[in-house]
């Protein structure tokens, strides 16, 4: 356990557009708000967890678990677009106003991503405290295929460059390493909250490997992660 006082939010909105209610959709039989709980619950490095939510079926979920972990959001801090540091600003004053201990760290767990392991949450959150950085983030690398450089506009029907010419360089050994944040963990200190952002200026990445990347957003996601899921367990036979 951290000497810092760690705080650990699963943000779970009721309402989605493109999955509708996906917090609560279900992986195996098991909804991926409750994913997203116990992996945190087996992380070493979270002094305390939450559930913020403006929707009553997952907070009661949430309790079902542990009746410390839901918050209730107020509904204007839940809506398409509101910012997250909102709910972040909210959960610390709430926290902190009932008398829970400073928090110098906060995480932000998305239930989206149920291939994330505690180990993931404490290796992002280790790289945030050795580094010294104001943010760590966890990253995956981008296959060779959607590399920066091989992106196109089209004008007509005509490929155009959109950041600058391939120039032959086609094979994944001729391009170097890109990464891209896979939305599963964000650690970021105290101070960055407090000035308004999530990320600091010193981000650093923790880097998951793309079979634990998988972000759920629409129902070809679900189908995914069921697939990734099943082929596991036959390996496993």
């Amino acid at each position: 356990m951290s000497e810092f006082n760690v705080l650990g939010i699963i943000p779970a909105r009721g309402q989605s557009k493109r999955l509708p209610r996906k917090n609560l959709c279900m992986l195996s039989g098991k909804p991926l708000l409750g994913w997203a709980i116990d992996a945190a619950r087996q992380a070493r490095q979270l002094s305390r967890l939450i559930v913020s939510s403006d929707d009553d079926e997952i907070l009661a979920l949430a309790r079902s678990y542990d009746v410390r972990l839901p918050l209730k959001r107020p509904p204007e801090l839940a809506a398409d677009d509101s910012p997250a540091i909102d709910y972040v600003r909210h959960a610390l004053a709430t926290l902190e106003l009932d008398q829970e201990r400073h928090f110098d760290v906060v995480v932000i767990l998305q239930a989206t991503s149920p291939f994330t392991l505690p180990a993931d949450i404490d290796g992002t959150i280790d790289l945030l405290l050795a580094s010294g950085a104001d943010t760590a983030v966890s990253v995956m690398r981008l296959d060779h295929a959607v590399h920066p450089v091989k992106l196109k506009t089209m004008s007509g029907d005509r490929l155009l460059p959109y950041l600058e010419e391939e120039r032959g360089r086609m094979a994944a050994a001729d391009l170097p390493e890109v990464f891209v944040r896979n939305c599963s963990v964000y650690a970021t200190r105290r101070a960055v909250i407090e000035s308004g952002r999530i990320i600091g200026d010193d981000c650093r990445g923790y880097v998951m490997p793309r079979e634990r990347s998988v972000d759920i957003n629409e129902p070809v996601d679900l189908e995914l992660a069921e697939f990734l899921l099943s082929r596991q367990r036959g390996g496993a036979n």
